[in-house]
């Protein structure tokens, strides 16, 4: 099944994000995936990064549920894997440094 983001609604601190399920040969079908923005607060993700994390918390279980949130637990998931990519691409930057010989040796 494919997404369509249509969107998001708010109530209070509660931010709703509307999704269409789409397969081949079905009817479209509604998903909702709900956040409390005080969580992304917590967690310092940006409000952008939502609908992305909903698309997550929709694919990740087979068939999804019609109406779901988004957890402290799933929120906590995704800060820990984008720290490690940060330190990943760091560590990797540091290990290649332009202009400098790779076996300690200078041609000069």
């Amino acid at each position: 099944m494919q997404f369509r983001y249509k969107g998001f609604e708010q109530d209070q601190n509660i931010r709703s994000y509307r999704f269409d399920g789409v397969a081949p040969g079905e009817i479209n079908r509604q998903f909702v995936v709900a956040v409390d923005v005080a969580l992304l607060l917590k967690h310092r993700i940006g409000v952008q990064e939502g609908p992305s994390l909903c698309l997550r918390k929709l694919s990740e279980n087979g068939l999804p549920v019609a109406e779901q949130a988004l957890t402290n637990d799933d929120l906590l998931a995704f800060v820990s894997a984008r720290s490690l990519a940060e330190e990943r691409k760091a560590n990797s930057r540091r290990g290649l440094r332009r202009g400098a010989p790779r076996n300690g040796s200078s041609p000069w």
